[in-house]
């Protein structure tokens, strides 16, 4: 019966990927699931159809062109339109965009390189506080707080430097990653862990202690409100003149900054893929591999282990700052709980469950947690404040809902789930959802010639 069922799928898989069955079923599948999520804002399963539509551009065989216009398509025309109608999706694919950047980057230290980094929030943070001070009006509050400046305390410098510092925030975190790659040189394992982990709540404890005897960080209160680049005029008149039939309503200047910075995260993660593709493929990824599969061989055939190793921990380190940047000009705040040790094993989460070493693994599994984290879960426990309100009652045991306790909450279980999660991926699943091929043939015992043939086909 299994056998049969399988094979049944297997069948219906090559019947998608026959003809032009793949682009009548893509655009049917993008078209109803943005009719869904447009007539039912808040529903969950509508969101998940359309992301799982969105998905279908990418796994059903079509022409490469195709695939490039509709992807564009979805993610400039269509989630833009439903961001306005409900700008709640939005923040969730801004968050999976941030944390894709986050998990690339992290995947190339973890995945190409093989070096375990749980201080990676460290980078994120550098990016984050870099345009908060520079960006607020904290340079003139060396020698106070925010509690206690004057009310016309000028802005340090003009908001559409937000630009640029994307790009200084790619180079500081950058230096800082080499910085932290030179004393990882000698240690491995274990050791390499304890060193990242206590970066990370150095630069972490840092932030939280640096409001004297100069107030550089406003210490546990953190940084506000931090500036967003200007809006260009006209910009907005013009999209609610074409947007406003379709949404129906106007876009507010909070929702035209929300699809601005998803339009800037979406460019950044373009660009991290690509990057993150051409090394992948490139002498410097191949090299990474070696080192990752057996150093001392690697070395043996003339490869400077040291050197790569600290442009691992360089450019993976990069993303974090860019994103960091983007993160605090979205918020208008920082401060340090941000960037906890937590957050870095999420990120790591992402990169172990998507697929360690493969890219496309390694975005999937950052939307699995955040659809599990943001979407998922708060709206179970969303669900379940609504039926405590209520006088319903479990039909068969005529328990009443309103009496079930607050520490069942699914949030406060969030840790446990994850862990649950991957417990279960690592006995069934270890290679991750989408697995990088080398990792599949260690991880299956498939034959490395019929993997090549493969993946040649």
């Amino acid at each position: 019966m299994k056998e049969s069922l399988k094979s049944r799928f297997q069948d219906f898989l090559v019947f998608l990927d026959r003809g032009r069955t793949p682009y009548f079923v893509s655009i049917g599948l993008i078209i109803l699931g943005f009719s869904l999520v447009y007539l039912s804002p808040r529903s969950i399963p509508s969101f998940l159809v359309f992301v799982f539509a969105a998905s279908s551009i990418y796994w059903l065989k079509m022409n490469k062109a195709v695939q490039l216009g509709l992807a564009v398509f979805l993610a400039v025309v269509l989630v833009p339109i439903l961001g306005a109608r409900n700008v709640f999706y939005l923040e969730v694919i801004f968050q999976i965009a941030v944390f894709s950047a986050l998990a690339l980057g992290l995947n190339i230290v973890v995945g190409f390189s093989g070096l375990l980094n749980f201080g990676y929030m460290a980078f994120y943070a550098v990016g984050a506080y870099l345009w908060a001070f520079f960006g607020s009006q904290q340079p003139y509050l060396l020698h106070s707080t925010v509690t206690t400046k004057a009310l016309n305390t000028p802005f340090f410098l003009a908001p559409d430097y937000f630009y640029l510092f994307i790009f200084l925030g790619v180079i500081v975190a950058a230096i800082l990653g080499l910085i932290l790659g030179l004393p990882v040189l000698r240690v491995r394992g274990d050791y390499l862990a304890i060193i990242t982990l206590a970066f990370g709540e150095i630069v972490r404890q840092l932030a939280n202690n640096l409001d004297k005897p100069l107030n550089f960080t406003n210490g546990p209160q953190g940084i506000t409100p931090i500036q967003r680049p200007t809006m260009p005029e006209g910009v907005l008149s013009l999209f609610n003149k074409v947007i406003q039939p379709i949404v129906g309503h106007r876009v507010t200047d909070n929702q035209a900054y929300n699809i601005l910075f998803y339009l800037i995260a979406l460019l950044v993660v373009v660009a991290v893929i690509v990057i993150t593709y051409r090394l992948d493929d490139s002498k410097v990824g191949r090299a990474w591999t070696a080192i990752r599969e057996d150093e001392l061989s690697a070395g043996a055939m003339g490869i400077n282990a040291n050197k790569l190793k600290l442009g691992a921990f360089a450019v993976g380190a990069s993303f974090a700052g860019a994103m960091g940047v983007l993160f605090a000009a979205s918020r208008t705040f920082v401060s340090p709980e941000t960037f906890t040790f937590l957050q870095s094993v999420g990120v790591l989460t992402m990169v172990i469950l998507g697929g360690i070493g493969s890219i496309t693994g390694v975005v999937v599994g950052a939307t699995v947690v955040t659809l599990l984290n943001i979407q998922v879960l708060q709206s179970f426990s969303l669900y379940l404040s609504q039926l405590r309100q209520s006088e319903a009652v479990i039909p068969i045991i005529g328990f009443h809902w309103k009496n079930l306790s607050n520490q069942l909450d699914p949030t406060k279980y969030q840790r446990l789930i994850f862990g649950i999660v991957l417990v279960i991926m690592m006995i069934y699943r270890p290679a991750g959802l989408l697995p990088a091929a080398r990792r599949k043939r260690e991880l299956g015992g498939t034959p490395a010639g019929k993997d090549l043939d493969e993946k040649g086909a």
